[in-house]
């Protein structure tokens, strides 16, 4: 995708999406990892899971949160196009040791237990983290801290959008 490719990561409801949706806006290329590369998988192997062939009833918001991957292939194969100067994946993903190391720089988006309580309240039904089982299960990954990259830059969600998005980009001029 570019000659520099940063990672957007972050607990669900911290505003990966709103991020990506907003460099988008302005111009920049971007790959909603949630959309386009995720699959429910083996982390380690990335060996893909036949959700059907389980019983539902152990698909719970844990089952489903540590099998949700990302395609490595793709995203090799998305980092191998050098045409643009920076691209932004962003989602969320548990193989992410497996191809963190492709990216110029990983941020986190962190926001506070109130905050996220907000967000996850309003999420449309369907959408992970609108059931309250999710999202306390959510809130447990946010105190833990324990899907957050080592070595990634945290970054306040919590302000306001343009004020994120601008940090982020600030950031990646001063490291190129």
């Amino acid at each position: 995708m570019a000659i520099r490719n940063y990672l957007i990561e972050g607990v669900s409801g911290a505003g990966k999406t709103s991020v990506a949706t907003e460099l988008q806006r302005q111009g920049y290329h971007v790959l909603h990892g949630d959309r386009e590369l995720a699959y429910k998988g083996d982390p380690i192997t990335g060996e893909p899971i036949d959700l059907s062939l389980l019983d539902q009833d152990s698909l719970d918001s844990t089952f489903k949160h540590r099998h949700h991957v990302w395609d490595v292939g793709k995203v090799d194969k998305a980092i191998e196009d050098k045409s643009h100067a920076m691209a932004f994946f962003c989602g969320g993903s548990r193989n992410f040791p497996s191809f963190i190391h492709l990216f110029s720089a990983v941020f986190v988006l962190d926001v506070d237990a109130e905050t996220l309580r907000k967000r996850l309240s309003v999420r449309p039904e369907g959408e992970f983290g609108s059931k309250p089982t999710e999202q306390e299960f959510v809130l447990q990954l946010l105190a833990t801290k324990e899907d957050i990259p080592v070595d990634a830059i945290v970054i306040d969600a919590t302000a306001p959008l343009p004020a994120v998005v601008d940090t982020i980009l600030s950031l990646c001029r001063t490291s190129a």
